[in-house]
């Protein structure tokens, strides 16, 4: 039996952190499926997908400052209290910025919604369910093989999203000639790569974690 292995059975179990880290990541699962449902449906329908995914957004934000509460009252933590920060912050940008590709196609009025925009919501969709499988199986670091498996799977999606993102702002500037839809798509675009940019920050951190542990 290993140092760490011997140690763990002597560690409390966690009954502070890790429920706070699976209702956020359950959170963000259903914040992502539901932008990626609202870009597939008529303009009409997509009033109700805005509401749900602002209060979803703000939902993980509170779990984000209620974790940071509680690690100024918790001296034990399952692991580094810096990880611990970072990964709910982490979760919490990734959220802000599905959110905000949300606001922009709303407040924007962007009624056609183009192959791209549905592909990388499709691509953050299947981050963030990776994401909250890594966090089930760094729980009790029960399966920390899996953990690798699932953070190089989010590595190649936040590639592949970059290679959409750099495609599709290709074919709007030769294709477009409206400036103002110019400007519409792009920034759509843009948080939504930016949200994949942030599932891998997530998954570097549970990276980091599953190797102090293992």
């Amino acid at each position: 039996m290993s140092v760490n292995s011997f140690f763990k059975l002597f560690t409390p179990r966690d009954k502070k952190f890790f429920p706070l880290f699976e209702e956020s990541s359950k959170s963000l699962i259903q914040l992502a499926e539901l932008l990626h449902e609202c870009v597939n449906a008529p303009v009409e329908d997509r009033e109700d997908y805005f509401a749900q995914i602002s209060s979803l957004e703000s939902k993980i934000e509170f779990l984000t400052q209620k974790t940071n509460l509680e690690l100024g009252r918790n001296f034990i933590t399952p692991f580094d209290r810096e990880d611990i920060y970072s990964l709910i912050k982490s979760i919490d940008y990734v959220a802000d910025n599905l959110n905000g590709a949300a606001n922009r196609i709303n407040i924007y009025q962007v009624e056609k919604i183009t192959k791209s925009i549905r592909k990388i919501t499709a691509v953050n969709l299947e981050a963030c369910q990776l994401i909250g499988e890594g966090i089930e199986n760094l729980k009790d670091f029960k399966d920390l093989n899996r953990v690798y498996e699932i953070c190089e799977r989010i590595n190649k999606l936040e590639n592949k999203s970059d290679r959409i993102f750099d495609k599709a702002v290709q074919e709007i500037f030769e294709n477009e000639t409206d400036v103002k839809n110019i400007i519409k798509y792009k920034e759509v675009l843009s948080s939504l790569e930016s949200a994949t940019d942030k599932c891998k920050s997530v998954a570097n951190i549970l990276e980091s974690v599953a190797v102090k542990h293992s």
